[in-house]
């Protein structure tokens, strides 16, 4: 089978695109055909040698999929041949990845897909909405009536957020860094969108929730928690879901006088429990529409280099030049 693997981490060039040995299910894992898989950020780190686990030799990069059953193990009891699923999680931990013709994944791992969502629409949501669903539910606890500030609301996550936010009855005020990205937050259901190059975020949170917002969900690697705290109203929760080398100074006293809270999001930490409680969610929402898939790109898989360069670019360098997921087919 033709898969995108590393023989050993560095750049994306060092990417190869050929063949290896087809999976077989064993046990209780699934041999799935891979009908699309997804870019995430991360992938790009572990690539690139920022790993927390030992790597299979060869390394098939990727976390996201979405295909179809091509045969079970013996233990497996929730999948048939046929069956569409979607899964993340996969490339982490020690598992080998998602970019290939065919991935041999444990159930454990697996979603059902609805059949009125492509396979497109369950990768680019994968990864990036267990995120959000862990965040906004099993930590920050949003209810509905509540309000929350997103900081890019456009983003893989920030999309996720917006929209996962909305769809539980929440009132949601996020920013972008254009009219055109503002115009998009609001197509995906916020509130009110706020170009933070041209317009004062504080301010139009302050119009929007006079006594401070119930939820803050930080995207930035380097946050201004004086201003995140700020934002926060009396017993606001805020999260936080990137920056593993960020040490901003951190404002104490405004923090716990509100007796506020603090989470972070790993979402390859949580348990194979806690991910499908995220996907009984995500997939409703994704069959009634309420949860969209923000893709930005689809390539073949054989251009996975130039997939990871592309994520790097827009996420290490900024360049602005890609608006949603990278979503690619075999």
């Amino acid at each position: 089978m033709k898969a995108a693997y590393i023989e050993q981490t560095g750049p994306a060039d060092n990417i190869i695109y050929g063949d290896l040995p087809k999976p077989e299910a064993t046990g209780s894992q699934v041999l799935v055909k891979t009908g699309a898989v997804a870019v995430n950020p991360v992938d790009t780190y572990i690539r690139n040698g920022a790993n927390y686990w030992e790597l299979p030799k060869p390394f098939v990069i990727g976390c996201d999929l979405a295909g179809t059953v091509e045969a079970v193990g013996p233990q497996v009891t929730h999948f048939k041949v046929g069956d569409r699923v979607w899964c993340t999680n996969q490339g982490l931990m020690g598992r080998q990845g998602t970019f290939a013709e065919y991935c041999a994944i444990d159930e454990c791992w697996l979603y059902p897909t609805p059949d009125d969502v492509t396979h497109e629409t369950a990768a680019a949501c994968a990864l990036v909405g267990v995120t959000a669903h862990l965040g906004l539910f099993r930590d920050a606890a949003l209810q509905a009536g509540e309000s929350i500030f997103v900081h890019g609301g456009t983003g893989g996550v920030g999309s996720m957020v917006v929209q996962m936010a909305k769809a539980a009855g929440a009132r949601v005020i996020t920013t972008g860094g254009s009219d055109e990205k503002c115009a998009r937050a609001k197509e995906l259901g916020a509130d009110v969108a706020v170009n933070y190059k041209t317009q004062d975020v504080a301010a139009a949170i302050k119009e929007f929730a006079p006594k401070g917002v119930n939820v803050v969900w930080e995207t930035l690697r380097e946050p201004d928690l004086d201003a995140l705290i700020s934002y926060l109203a009396e017993r606001g929760r805020l999260i936080l879901m990137a920056g593993r080398d960020a040490r901003p100074p951190f404002p104490v006293g405004p923090f716990y006088v509100k007796g506020c809270s603090l989470h972070g999001v790993v979402m390859f930490k949580a348990t194979a429990d806690e991910l499908r409680a995220c996907s009984v969610d995500m997939n409703r929402w994704m069959s009634a529409g309420k949860l969209k898939a923000q893709i930005g790109k689809t390539l073949p898989l054989a251009e996975a280099a130039a997939a990871h360069r592309l994520q790097e670019e827009n996420t290490l360098q900024k360049s602005g030049t890609l608006a949603g997921k990278i979503v690619l087919k075999p």
